[in-house]
């Protein structure tokens, strides 16, 4: 039998927020991800659209979504992430879906199954307008996956699918929770390990042994005093880099003198800062506590890189965008933001890119998240215009 299609954005939106898809490096996951793009391949075939599923190496696939309104019509493509973060503490059933308060609650309601079901729910109306309507543009959706750990999914996109597709899309809208305001510049994030070594002996003659945590204090005292405060990079839209020491692990037992310690180090690099010259920074600041009467032992390990989002390639694209805000009487300010998208990965892939999507970033992963009724609504009638929007700039299919 069937499964019934979803009669509205909000009923889309429901659906999709009753799946567990938390990402599947995080507590809790149930693979969700994977039964996530089988409910939407089935709905959006449902609607008449195109399904393709993407392949993405350690991970599930991907599903492109997509409307070929005329052969050798530029390419539009719309991005949102299926994967959510962990839903440890939350204080509303994390799966529910419901509808109150003109909200819709529940994991990922904002981030981002929101602008899946608002990108959806436009792509529908579009693909099944009437041919009196504007169809100036072919479309592609990519429903992504694991963009919340280490954005394996949308690199697999642009290394392994992008040169295949049969078309070179000419701008990229990436989905997340910007309250319908766009996001033109956002920073990058680095992420990497700092292992201090020792040598373990019994605490009952600890001048046997070397201790890795001894070490690692020296280490972290370093970095509180002689880096992180004296960051200077900034840039007017995504202000100040920064850097913090977010995870500590050392230790095996009370009496045991440990041979290993463990930071995990936060850096987020603003755009136009050099990414590759972070971890030979601090190889040369903490190169000294090598040397003395008590060296230090210790490693580097770079765990996740994402570069940040200039605002060099998506000039154009923006003065469209803007327009077309300003048409539906919404706020045309373009913003910069503090954290990392997709956008930088499609943007050095040289596809222009900016961050646009209902919700607020201030609700997402939070104890109670929700969306407002509102927010998807217009939302919808964005993406839309934005698919209609003859002037966007766009790229011809090429096979």
């Amino acid at each position: 039998m069937a499964v019934p299609l979803p009669n509205s954005p909000i009923e889309l939106l429901q659906a999709t927020v009753r799946i567990n898809s938390i990402n599947a490096a995080l507590p809790g996951s149930r693979g969700g991800e994977s039964k996530l793009v089988t409910s939407l391949e089935r709905t959006a075939q449902g609607f008449g659209l195109t399904t393709r599923r993407l392949p993405v190496p350690g991970q599930v696939d991907q599903l492109l979504v997509a409307f070929e309104a005329e052969a050798g019509a530029p390419w539009l493509l719309f991005d949102s992430h299926l994967d959510t973060v962990a839903v440890e503490g939350m204080t509303i059933e994390p799966f529910g879906g419901e509808l109150r308060d003109g909200r819709v609650w529940g994991r990922g309601a904002a981030d981002t199954k929101g602008t899946g079901a608002a990108m959806l729910w436009a792509l529908r109306q579009y693909a099944q307008s009437s041919n009196g309507q504007e169809k100036p543009n072919n479309i592609a959706l990519l429903f992504s996956v694991d963009e919340e750990v280490a954005m394996t999914g949308v690199e697999s996109f642009v290394e392994n699918d992008l040169p295949s597709l049969g078309f070179v899309p000419g701008a990229v809208i990436v989905g997340e929770p910007t309250e319908l305001r766009p996001v033109v510049a956002h920073n990058g994030c680095l992420r990497w390990t700092i292992t201090t070594h020792g040598r373990a002996c019994h605490s009952s003659t600890p001048h046997e042994g070397r201790s890795a945590i001894s070490a690692m204090v020296r280490v972290i005292d370093r970095l509180e005093r002689e880096y992180i405060p004296h960051l200077s990079a900034e840039h007017p839209l995504t202000g100040p880099a920064v850097c913090s020491i977010n995870v500590i692990r050392g230790g095996s037992a009370p009496n045991i003198i440990p041979d290993s310690c463990v930071i995990e180090i936060d850096r987020r690099l603003v755009p136009d800062e050099d990414e590759g010259g972070v971890l030979a920074e601090i190889e040369a600041l903490l190169e000294p506590l090598r040397h003395g009467a008590s060296p230090v032992e210790f490693t580097q390990d770079l765990s996740v890189g994402h570069s940040p989002l200039g605002t060099t390639r998506n000039g154009a694209l923006t003065a469209h965008l803007t327009a077309v805000l300003d048409d539906l009487a919404l706020p045309t300010l373009t913003l910069g933001a503090p954290y990392a998208t997709h956008a930088s990965v499609f943007d050095a892939a040289g596809l222009p890119a900016v961050v646009l999507g209902p919700g607020s970033g201030h609700t997402a992963h939070t104890k109670d998240e929700w969306v407002s009724v509102e927010q998807i609504e217009r939302g919808v009638q964005l993406y839309e215009a934005l698919m209609r929007c003859p002037a966007l700039p766009g790229s011809a299919a090429t096979g």
